[in-house]
């Protein structure tokens, strides 16, 4: 009996090709096992192999989604697979979210078992929960060995079709999903018991857990620009030089409040640093937003900026720490703010800021290079910005012609800041 056949999708880090400064490459195909793929092959044993591995870097697929799935579909058809897998990707944001839309994609057209794991924060995995089996892990590829098994595990029964359990029996996220099961007792009862634990304090587990509807209300619509007060606030990692704070470089524990004059460098430790070192305001504009206050376009720059760092910081940091710092932003009688993001998790730490903002009734404009990230977690007020490690600039083309992309962008978020909206809005033109 042959063996079923397996293609596994990596991306350029777990394939040894190198981390941020390698996250350009676009897709290209390895015979067999590379990677993770050793040890997710081991978990199948003689059933089946890994026939072919998919490599592309996370930057070229989130820049280029459409064409990146195009060319990734064609590799994975040429090997005519029984199952693929992707990942695990942890808690990599844009890792996350390739992982997902390739599994998304390749059951839609291929019609075949597909399966991921992810840690239960990243965006990939609140974005595609509802169309593919997830297995939980932990947030870094620390947990590569139990990860593994449990894919493998769960992938093995999609291929028998077996029934599946409930996801805490088979380690996967919750879907969403009901399915009708005979209990030994009565609607009645069982709400009683819950109901008698519940006044006696002890621990019970709802059966129709309520879902989280976490939408915040656009800001309203700034009506006189040329005299608002516009504040900046960033989730990419920029800081004075020396990063006096000491604002870790993944999971930050702290944001920043320093003046828009002084900008030094990137603490960032998701994205490529060299292109935000040269020049800070391809992350935070404050340049062009200073050129637009003289001409008397806006009103004042805030003399602030806030920022921390979004790589693999948690949501509830994120919303905390917006939460602070939007009192002061109210206090001050800011009128709008501008916030960017750059990678996966970085885009999350943003949106996330961005409702902590907005709760406050300040609009919010997000420029990211995520977008689908950004449109997940809740941002009302969304700009796409141009890459990740730059995303309001272009280092490959004239310093000037630069400038005058980042003014066109950052006109663009004042347009978004003066619009009326009513749901999630992007600002493509």
């Amino acid at each position: 009996m042959s063996k079923l056949r397996i293609v596994h999708y990596v991306n350029q880090f777990f394939a040894n090709l190198g981390g941020e400064e390698m996250a350009h490459i676009s897709p290209e195909k390895k015979v067999g096992k590379i990677g993770p793929g050793l040890g997710l092959e081991k978990e199948f044993g003689a059933e089946a192999e890994i026939v072919a591995t998919i490599i592309c870097g996370d930057s070229y697929f989130n820049e280029n989604l459409e064409a990146a799935k195009k060319e990734i579909l064609e590799l994975i058809k040429a090997e005519k697979p029984d199952l693929f897998v992707a990942g695990p990707a942890f808690n990599a944001g844009r890792y996350g979210v390739a992982c997902g839309t390739i599994c998304k994609l390749v059951q839609e057209e291929l019609g075949i078992p597909a399966i991921t794991g992810m840690y239960i924060e990243n965006p990939g995995a609140d974005m595609f929960k509802k169309d593919l089996y997830i297995v939980e892990t932990k947030n870094s590829a620390a947990d590569m060995r139990s990860a593994l098994p449990l894919m493998a595990t769960l992938a093995k029964k999609l291929l028998n079709k077996e029934k599946l359990g409930t996801p805490a029996e088979e380690h996967y996220i919750l879907r969403g999903i009901r399915r009708n099961y005979f209990a030994e007792k009565c609607g009645a009862e069982r709400a009683v018991d819950m109901l008698v634990k519940k006044l006696s304090n002890k621990p019970f587990e709802t059966e129709y857990p309520m879902p989280t509807f976490d939408r915040v209300e656009p800001g309203k619509a700034i009506l006189d620009m040329k005299k608002a007060k516009i504040a900046l606030v960033t989730s990419g990692g920029i800081v004075p030089t020396g990063n006096p704070d000491r604002i870790e470089s993944s999971s930050a524990s702290k944001y920043g409040e320093y003046s828009i004059d002084n900008m030094g460098e990137t603490a960032h430790g998701g994205y490529d640093p060299t292109y935000a070192n040269e020049n800070p305001n391809r992350v935070l504009p404050v340049d062009v937003l200073k050129d637009l206050e003289a001409e008397g376009k806006i009103g004042s720059i805030f003399p602030y900026y806030y920022t921390t760092v979004g790589n693999g910081t948690s949501v509830k940091s994120s919303d905390a720490f917006a939460t602070e710092f939007a009192a002061k932003l109210v206090s001050e009688g800011v009128d709008g703010v501008i916030l960017t993001s750059t990678w996966g998790t970085c885009t999350r730490c943003g949106a996330t800021m961005v409702k902590a903002i907005e709760r406050t009734g300040i609009p919010v404009v997000h420029i990211c290079t995520v977008v689908p990230i950004s449109l997940t977690v809740g941002a009302n007020r969304i700009v796409p910005a141009f890459a990740i490690p730059y995303p309001l600039g272009n280092p490959l083309i004239d310093a000037t012609e630069e400038k005058l992309m980042r003014r066109h962008m950052v006109e663009k978020a004042l347009v978004a800041l003066e619009t009326e909206v009513d749901t999630q809005t992007v600002f493509e033109k």
